[in-house]
């Protein structure tokens, strides 16, 4: 059973990827070089950051690095936001008795900054800021706080907080949320992956705080509707998510109890894309099993729509995805798609 969670900051409570490209960004040209774009930031940037810094920029002291850093940064933080579920969860921590603590690399004076702004700061016993090597501090942490290394899991999104689980001999769980994908984090070999800190919230509720437990699966395959969602030029709304590594697909979800087929759909949509729609029509079924681009395992039964967009609405996403594109249909085959759009994509021909 867990009774301490050790937090990671950045990507795991609060989104500060934005802020943190751009600072970077800054650093690379006060340095004379090219700015990266977002995606090749997140798939280069690691822990420790000296590390990162070393290898693009070895000729520049890692203090000089680091000013520049912090003075983008400090205006840049404005845009820092605390991520979806991320009081809930720590409230649920503190409604279970459970100790919490603060393990990061975020520098303490952009900590505070960030606390005031978001009030998330009340719910630590203790915090440990400014670690440049987690790994070199999670015995400290342990230590100092009488933790046992069985009751204890560090949350975090990147590999390096996964490693920084395994040195000190404790439970981890990643989340999708932040820096690292899904592939990264997998071949850190988490003790478990969740899409956000709700769905960890309902899996140690379900488990009775374990996050080893084992996870029941369903008796039967998961019906899921989702649509190619037209505008009035004729192209296609998709969006990409984390649970799906990062690729591109339609919108969509399960289907509740009670509902048809139909009415799940203008539900899902209107979830996930705050569109309403019309002239729906049904394509095909997909049956899915445990497809490797998703993020668990799972047995999906995927019916698939094709529909229109009404006019005069804007997309509006939700915390299920994280970016989303109108694209004609051959744009759509230069994105990367996951495997059941391509499928959908290519029964239209």
């Amino acid at each position: 059973m867990i009774r301490n969670v050790i937090f990671d900051w950045s990507g795991t409570l609060v989104d500060d990827l934005p802020a943190v490209w751009l600072a970077s960004n800054h650093v690379f040209q006060k340095a004379g070089l090219q700015p990266m774009t977002l995606d090749r930031f997140r798939a280069e940037f690691r822990l420790p950051f000296s590390g990162f810094y070393q290898e693009y920029l070895p000729h520049i002291p890692l203090p000089q690095l680091e000013l520049w850093f912090h003075e983008c940064f400090s205006t840049a933080q404005s845009s820092v936001v605390a991520l979806p579920y991320a009081q809930d969860f720590l409230h649920f921590c503190r409604s279970k008795n459970l100790r919490t603590f603060l393990l990061s690399a975020v520098h303490p004076k952009h900590f505070q900054t960030q606390c005031d702004a978001l009030e998330l700061g009340s719910y630590f016993d203790q915090t440990y800021l400014g670690i440049a090597d987690k790994r070199n501090q999670i015995q400290t942490v342990l230590d100092e706080n009488g933790l046992n290394p069985e009751e204890t899991v560090f949350i975090g999104d990147m590999q390096h907080d996964i490693e920084t689980a395994h040195h000190g001999g404790i439970q981890s769980v990643a989340v999708l949320t932040g820096y690292n994908n899904l592939t990264q984090l997998q071949s850190s070999k988490p003790d478990l992956i969740v899409e956000h800190l709700g769905e960890l919230q309902r899996h140690l509720e379900h488990s009775q705080l374990k996050v080893r437990a084992d996870r029941p699966h369903p008796r039967h395959p998961i019906p899921t509707v989702g649509a190619l969602i037209f505008d009035n030029e004729n192209r296609m709304l998709l969006v990409r998510t984390s649970k799906w590594s990062g690729l591109w697909g339609i919108p969509g979800g399960k289907i509740e109890w009670g509902e048809d087929s139909e009415t799940a759909l203008r539900r899902e949509l209107l979830e996930e894309t705050g569109l309403e729609v019309e002239g729906i029509r049904f394509v095909l079924f997909q049956d899915t099993v445990n497809p490797p681009e998703f993020y668990r395992e799972a047995h999906f039964i995927l019916l698939n729509y094709v529909c229109q967009c009404r006019q005069g609405q804007q997309v509006r996403l939700n915390n299920e995805a994280q970016e989303f594109r109108w694209v004609s249909r051959e744009e759509s085959f230069r994105l990367a798609l996951n495997t059941p759009t391509k499928v959908l994509l290519k029964s239209l021909t």
